[in-house]
């Protein structure tokens, strides 16, 4: 059974959405592939304790990596690369190509890309930190600014 509730962030409102108590999803305000609210299930706060703690944690600068249980509902090479991407350090970003190359299949970078794109738990499962092979911002679901923000807060040269 899914629940959900929504908090504030800088980055605007976040949907928390939870299957059976366990965290699935995180969606911003016009996030790109974010599911209908009506998928969501009813709302209930009294779930999303832990989350919104380490959410404000993190959005504080006092918490670099999130601790909380996860069901990330894709296919298994989705799961694979969103494994990937909690395993990039805070303040730090990889490459589509670095990812894929990590995976054992160097020539993914572009299905990489695609996966990353679909990952349903934004910040605590960090796609803002893949960026193109040059280094430079490439598609987010949140919106390039977005991204930029996130990056910028995270390596310190930018604060809310």
């Amino acid at each position: 059974m899914k629940q959900h509730t929504v908090t504030d962030s800088p980055y605007g409102p976040l949907t928390l959405v939870a299957d059976d108590g366990v965290l699935c999803g995180l969606y911003m305000v016009g996030q790109r592939h974010r599911p209908p609210e009506e998928t969501f299930g009813e709302r209930d706060e009294s779930l999303f304790a832990e989350a919104e703690a380490q959410l404000k944690a993190y959005f504080a600068g006092e918490l670099k990596e999130f601790t909380l249980e996860l069901r990330m509902n894709g296919t298994e090479f989705q799961r694979r690369v969103w494994d990937q991407l909690r395993l990039i350090p805070y303040g730090e970003t990889r490459s589509y190509g670095q990812l894929a190359h990590a995976l054992g299949n160097p020539g993914a970078s572009r299905a990489v890309g695609l996966a990353n794109g679909r990952n349903p738990i934004g910040i605590i499962v960090p796609c803002h930190r893949v960026v193109g092979a040059s280094g430079s911002l490439t598609g987010y679901g949140g919106g390039l600014d977005r991204k930029q923000r996130l990056l910028s807060f995270e390596n310190g040269t930018a604060l809310f």
